[in-house]
């Protein structure tokens, strides 16, 4: 089994995080590369045929296609593209992506290698996860809330977007670009050592949920650039966030999360599934047919809920930090 040095896991318990250089194999990026293509050929070919669009920009390259399109409608699609649902808010026409490259990218082997190393040789997929394909701000008009799966995402613990019977959750947030994502284009940006400390009150605004910047050591925050094929190890009370896409291109990446597979995700009402068992290794699922059976099913389930029966965040923000 291929993994950590001795010295990266030394990194990742004194700074919270651990970067791993070309971890990921071209062959995977390519594959989500492709596949979102044909989800964006929908997007576009549905767009067009409601007027919403004048063409389909079809000759464009993938950023610049789906850039454009948000330049014409004044809308943000993210949803279109991801491998998530807004829990009992989902309806019966909320879209989402669950095709077998994201399976893949789910259950890369040398990925979990490296998560086997930190978190133990029981590995579930936890559905706390998300696609961010974030066009250059100052071509995205896009009128109603602040969207941080589009735009700059505010400082944040992932610990602090699941609900309280995860709080001992040893959970791992994986982090990786499909295409270079240098500073300009909106990386991320963290906190080191600040895994040390307990999870910090989270508020609620326009900006969604966020630590507020009094409670942080700002002054210790690092950008971490990286190329497609990187891939970011974060422990669940590492903050962080990312910094605005000043440049002219998207910043596309995944953010996914594991955690051994019998504690609890902290988002019960959404599937996740065992990626890795030495101990049971017939309860792993290797096929992404079922896997995206689990989300459709979840889909139907969620769409007939009222409105209000699932959470997903534990924050009201009335603490006196969010004043």
């Amino acid at each position: 089994m291929a993994g950590l040095t001795a010295e990266q896991l030394r990194h990742f318990d004194e700074f919270g995080y651990v970067k791993v250089e070309k971890l990921m194999p071209q062959r995977v990026l390519d594959d989500l590369i492709a596949e979102y293509g044909t989800v964006l050929d929908t997007l576009a070919e549905d767009l067009h045929a409601e007027g919403e669009i004048e063409s389909t920009y079809e000759e464009l390259p993938f950023g610049e296609r789906l850039t454009r399109i948000y330049m014409d409608t004044g809308k943000g699609f993210a949803q279109y593209f991801d491998f998530h649902l807004p829990g009992s808010a989902t309806e019966e026409d909320t879209p989402f992506w669950t095709g077998p490259a994201v399976f893949r990218a789910l259950t890369e082997p040398r990925l979990i290698d490296v998560v086997e190393n930190l978190i133990g040789p029981e590995v579930y997929s936890n559905p706390v996860q998300h696609v961010r394909i974030k066009p250059p701000e100052d071509q995205i008009p896009i009128d109603g809330d602040y969207n941080p799966i589009i735009k700059a995402t505010p400082w944040h613990q992932d610990h602090g977007v699941v609900m309280p019977e995860a709080d001992e959750t040893n959970m791992l947030t994986v982090w990786f670009p499909l295409l270079d994502a240098p500073v300009e284009s909106g990386c991320l940006q963290l906190i080191p050592r600040s895994h040390r400390r307990e999870l910090l009150t989270h508020c609620m605004g326009n900006m969604g949920i966020h630590v507020p910047d009094q409670s942080l050591e700002l002054d210790s925050a690092i950008p971490v650039p990286m190329e497609a094929g990187d891939v970011l190890f974060m422990h669940r009370h590492t903050c962080h966030g990312s910094l605005s896409n000043v440049s002219d291109r998207i910043r596309w990446s995944f953010d996914v999360r594991y955690n051994p597979t019998d504690q609890p995700t902290g988002r019960g009402f959404l599937p996740g599934f065992v990626v890795r068992s030495r101990r049971d290794p017939e309860t792993e699922l290797r096929d992404p047919a079922e896997w995206d059976r689990l989300w459709h099913d979840t889909h139907a389930r969620l769409a007939a809920l009222p409105s209000d029966a699932t959470t997903t965040y534990r924050w009201d923000g009335e603490a006196a930090v969010c004043a």
